[in-house]
């Protein structure tokens, strides 16, 4: 009796034992609706959903096309995280496991992707131009960072008929301020770039660019100070320079002839002598009224980076120098002088103790003393003598059409 109680009890175990054995383990399902949210410069967040119970997460990522297991991998028991610490305008690959305990896990997840955002330009002169964030790519490419506007002028300044990229960077959430058609008021932290290049050949663009130099203007605690970049001969980068140089440089010319140039780069004691006004530093260029046209100022106020304007209409634009068909000669003329020379001819400007000159566009002619200087002027504009010829600094040799535009004018009075 005692052998058959036995028998039937270690039967009972081994039943039980069985029937432990088959019950099934639940199924760790795969994460879904995998988000991507947040993204930055240095971080992003990844969300997704679970049906599983009481399940933790194994979240591996790497820069794109890393070896999955060599990533950096992250436990969590949350359905998001967020990743710092990562590198701007990368691209980087992840994927995302569940482990529901006891070895039992999911099937990874696709691998997905994100890229984060471009770096913000940065307001401070570096070593590098590269290191200003300005461009993206390849830096002789001259691709503007997508946190820069690129802008033209109706009237550009005449430098030894280089090419010139002009940018505005302006900080994030930020705005010009309009105030009448000059210059807008700037926020601290604007970043004003020009870049100088000449085309290989002139006739085939295509061909590639000799680019010599980026100046920058920079906007800290409400003061502008100067700056500028010499590229290097790889055109690869440019380094940051306050002395002047001199660039020789070779080209070939809409006409097919070669032109040998030697180049001169200012230096930061020049900056200030042609953005001198009343002993501080000041933009020349972006004028409101030497923007006003291809939709331009339209484009920044769509942007928002242009404020405070209640009727673009009334901005009187500045005429184009080279425009016969809808400017008279004066405006012509006037608008040449404002842009090439009213910087320094201006009471405020660097020449403003000694001369009676005043070249604004806004000036009336009977206060500009043109007449009175024209024969000075005639002789200067034509003349290359150092510390004699105009203009004094930013050119090496005579801007013939500029001159003949000039000479016409006079002519006239």
């Amino acid at each position: 009796m005692k052998k058959l109680l036995l028998s039937i009890f270690v039967l009972a175990v081994v039943f039980s034992c069985s029937k432990d054995d088959e019950t099934p383990i639940p199924e760790c399902t795969v994460p879904g609706n995998l988000q991507v949210t947040n993204i930055s410069q240095t971080s992003v967040t990844i969300t997704w959903e679970s049906s599983n119970a009481d399940s933790s997460f194994i979240l591996e990522y790497g820069e794109s096309g890393f070896a999955l297991g060599t990533g950096t991998i992250v436990n969590t028991t949350s359905t998001s995280y967020t990743i710092n610490n990562l590198a701007a305008n990368t691209t980087y690959d992840y994927y995302l496991t569940a482990n529901c305990g006891n070895g039992n896990e999911s099937d990874p997840t696709s691998v997905r992707s994100f890229t984060t955002l471009f770096p913000l330009v940065v307001a401070e002169f570096l070593p590098n131009l590269s290191e200003l964030n300005l461009f993206e790519g390849d830096l002789e490419n001259l691709r503007p960072s997508v946190y820069t506007y690129e802008y033209d002028l109706i009237t550009p300044l005449f430098t030894d008929y280089a090419h010139k990229q002009r940018l505005i960077a302006l900080p994030q959430g930020s705005s010009m301020v309009y105030q009448n058609d000059g210059l807008p008021e700037f926020p601290d932290n604007t970043v004003i770039a020009k870049t100088f290049y000449y085309n290989v050949d002139e006739q085939n663009p295509g061909l590639g660019k000799i680019i010599v130099e980026t100046r920058v203007l920079i906007k800290i605690d409400g003061e502008w100070q100067t700056g500028n970049y010499k590229w290097n001969d790889a055109q690869t980068d440019a380094s940051y320079t306050t002395d002047g140089h001199v660039v020789p440089l070779s080209y070939t010319d809409t006409e097919g002839a070669t032109v040998n140039l030697d180049y001169e780069i200012p230096s930061n004691t020049q900056c200030f002598q042609c953005h001198n006004k009343s002993n501080i530093i000041t933009p020349i260029g972006p004028k409101l009224r030497n923007m006003h046209f291809n939709n331009q100022l339209e484009d920044l106020i769509g942007d928002g980076m242009l404020t405070n304007v209640t009727n673009l209409s009334e901005l009187e634009a500045l005429p184009s120098w080279e425009d016969t068909a809808n400017f008279t000669l004066e405006e012509r003329a006037r608008a040449y002088f404002d842009v090439n020379c009213a910087h320094c001819h201006q009471p405020e400007g660097s020449c403003g103790t000694e001369t009676l000159l005043d070249l604004r566009y806004e000036t009336r002619f009977n206060e500009t003393s043109i007449y009175e200087t024209r024969f000075s002027i005639l002789t200067r504009i034509q003349n290359q003598i150092p510390d004699y010829g105009m203009p004094l600094i930013g050119t090496t040799i005579i801007h013939d059409e500029g001159v003949a535009l000039i000479l016409e004018y006079i002519n006239t009075l």
